[in-house]
């Protein structure tokens, strides 16, 4: 049990790597579930286009989410948004640097399902195989004598060789390669492009906002940080909670059990015997900081849920309606030097 509440508070203090390895993980395996997966365009021309973009857009949207539910910060960032600001008030600028962060990792595998899709060909090809220009690839002559729906019918065929039965008017080898070679175009467009952007949000943001960047950073690792102390605080204070609680009904029931004894010896052996357990719980009680009801437990939990403490570490100043920013300049403090003499 040790070892893994140590692997525990690791991965917890290694958060950001943990992450990163974990987006990491799901582009690889996104991109291990296409090259697995049975791509079978259903060569129809209503229902062509219709699959493919379910294909292109559907995976990526659910590793979207995926990324999301793993990373620890959606529920911080879901309360961070619809807490009330009581007595702090929320930085919008820190909302959204938390989920840009999240966002950023989470676009990683859906952009390499993107990516390999379009590298791949298939689903470009089942979904503009009616498109391919007849009368420049194939036979010109023929195209115009076919009605519409026939041409439509005989090209959503292209991407099923064992159904394909239009060479005469057009080479499937030709309208394959064609479509292809389109296709992983754009999946070397998307790639330099998705790449650029990334450089650009990573590198090029901070360098001309840096102050407002660092402030949000600041203050998202604040929230975090707040929030994992809070817990920690709140199972200490749990387990003392518990542990008074349990005392209490345990030197009861040593009460009761010495009260209906009738010889003095029997009944003064437990009491010396207990003067342990009530220093412990003495010693316990001190940690409850005051709170010995679960009443009073309930409204602090609620007080400190609508109305945070103030960012403010001065108690003695006055408290400012927003919690993140000071309230104006700081009056001079005085100085005081004091010289010591050896006599």
């Amino acid at each position: 049990m040790d070892k893994f509440r140590m692997v525990f508070q690791f991965l917890q203090s290694n958060q950001e790597s943990f992450m990163n390895g974990i987006c990491g993980i799901m582009a690889l395996a996104s991109a291990q579930i296409y090259s697995s997966f049975d791509f079978n365009c259903p060569c129809l021309p209503g229902y062509n286009a219709a699959y493919s973009a379910g294909i292109l857009l559907a995976p990526p949207l659910v590793l979207f989410l995926l990324g999301l539910v793993l990373n620890n910060n959606v529920s911080m960032l879901a309360e961070e948004w619809k807490r009330p600001p009581g007595r702090r008030a929320k930085d919008p600028a820190v909302l959204r640097y938390m989920f840009c962060s999240m966002a950023q990792r989470a676009l990683i595998a859906p952009v390499v399902w993107v990516a390999v899709t379009l590298l791949d060909g298939k689903c470009f090809l089942c979904a503009f195989c009616t498109a391919v220009p007849v009368t420049v690839l194939g036979n010109g002559s023929l195209a115009p004598g076919l009605p519409p729906s026939e041409l439509a019918r005989l090209l959503a065929r292209v991407p099923c060789p064992e159904i394909y039965d239009g060479d005469w008017l057009l080479a499937r080898e030709v309208a394959v390669r064609y479509l292809r070679c389109i296709s992983q175009a754009l999946g070397w467009s998307f790639v330099l492009l998705t790449t650029l952007l990334a450089f650009v949000v990573r590198s090029v943001r901070p360098c001309f906002t840096q102050a407002a960047f660092l402030k949000s950073k600041y203050w998202s690792h604040y929230i975090d940080i707040e929030r994992k102390l809070f817990d920690e605080t709140c199972t200490e204070h749990a387990k003392a909670f518990a542990k008074v609680c349990i005392q209490q009904f345990f030197e009861a029931m040593n009460h009761d059990l010495e009260l209906g004894h009738t010889h003095g010896a029997l009944a003064t052996a437990p009491a010396s015997s207990a003067a342990p357990a009530t220093d412990s719980a003495e010693e316990d009680k001190e940690k409850l900081r005051g709170i010995t009801d679960q009443g009073t437990m309930n409204r602090l939990l609620m007080s400190w849920h609508e109305c945070k403490p103030p960012l403010r570490l001065g108690q003695e100043e006055s408290l400012m309606g927003n919690g993140w920013a000071g309230g104006g300049p700081r009056p001079p403090r005085k100085e005081v030097a004091t010289y010591f003499s050896k006599v």
